[in-house]
């Protein structure tokens, strides 16, 4: 069973025991969070198929956190041609893993 769900305005496809990387969430590490976020809920044939707008209300997904660290280096060049313009800069982005436990549809 597959769960689309919406977390910090990124939407995820995920099935049970599926490890994601997210933006960084204030959780402790070892914590279990339930997401009541969920946008549609659908099988591997696409059989049973459930969706509803905005979230489906019965539907929840638990996940673990399971490590906050950085993410790997991202470059940003800014420049303006004709101007000898160029600033380039660095950084490393927090991120949080999550592990899905549970679906409940």
């Amino acid at each position: 069973m597959y769960a689309i769900i919406d977390l910090q305005w990124h939407q995820y496809i995920v099935k049970k025991w599926d490890t994601i990387i997210v933006d960084r969430m204030s959780n402790e590490v070892g914590e279990s969070v339930t997401l009541s976020t969920v946008l549609a809920v659908f099988d591997e044939e696409w059989d049973n198929v459930s969706l509803w707008t905005p979230y489906l209300k019965k539907a929840k997904v638990t996940v673990k956190v399971l490590e906050n660290k950085k993410g790997p280096k991202i470059n940003v060049l800014k420049f303006k041609r004709k101007t000898r313009y160029e600033r380039n800069y660095w950084f490393r982005p927090f991120q949080t893993i999550l592990q899905v436990e549970e679906l409940i549809s």
